[in-house]
């Protein structure tokens, strides 16, 4: 018989339930992070789908969560040393990757290139959003970066139907 760990008592949103969690050492002491089927918690709620990257650092116990930002604003970033984080590690990796529907790198000029990105809320039919990552170096105003963008947007959108 395998015991199942308590489930701690971290808020989330109605009709959410709490799946992975994991302790978070810093200088205020030691609080919960955690993930549902539709967010993550830091504690702030945030949407699978607004989470750009999250990476693991196994040498320092520390994962690195990056949200969608605004053009031309810095995107938040978040740094959480955790202890025991394999569940809540496991849960991060499946549900980012079930948010992204369209993943396609595009070149555009020598080594640089654009991402384009459509996401939604994982198990969900909504709508999507559209991402474009560029490159450092790329201007999104410059109208030759801003055809090929057009261009590949217009593609990917016809691919899913839209």
């Amino acid at each position: 018989m395998r015991l199942v760990p308590h489930r701690p008592k971290l808020p989330v949103g109605p009709g959410e339930r709490l799946l992975a969690w994991a302790p978070v050492r810093d200088a205020s002491g030691e609080h919960l992070v955690g993930g549902s089927r539709d967010a993550l918690y830091l504690p702030e709620r945030i949407p699978w789908e607004q989470v750009a990257s999250a990476d693991w650092d196994l040498d320092s116990e520390t994962l690195h969560v990056v949200e969608v930002g605004r053009f031309g604003e810095p995107a938040p970033v978040h740094t959480l040393h955790l202890d025991d984080a394999g569940r809540l590690l496991q849960l991060v990796r499946e549900r980012v990757t079930a948010s992204i529907v369209v993943q396609r790198h595009v070149p555009v000029t020598g080594r640089r290139s654009v991402r384009i990105l459509a996401r939604r809320a994982p198990g969900t039919h909504g709508d999507l959003a559209w991402f474009v990552e560029y490159d450092e170096g790329l201007d999104p105003a410059d109208p030759a970066v801003d055809a090929v963008v057009q261009e590949a947007l217009a593609a990917a959108r016809a691919d899913v139907g839209e």
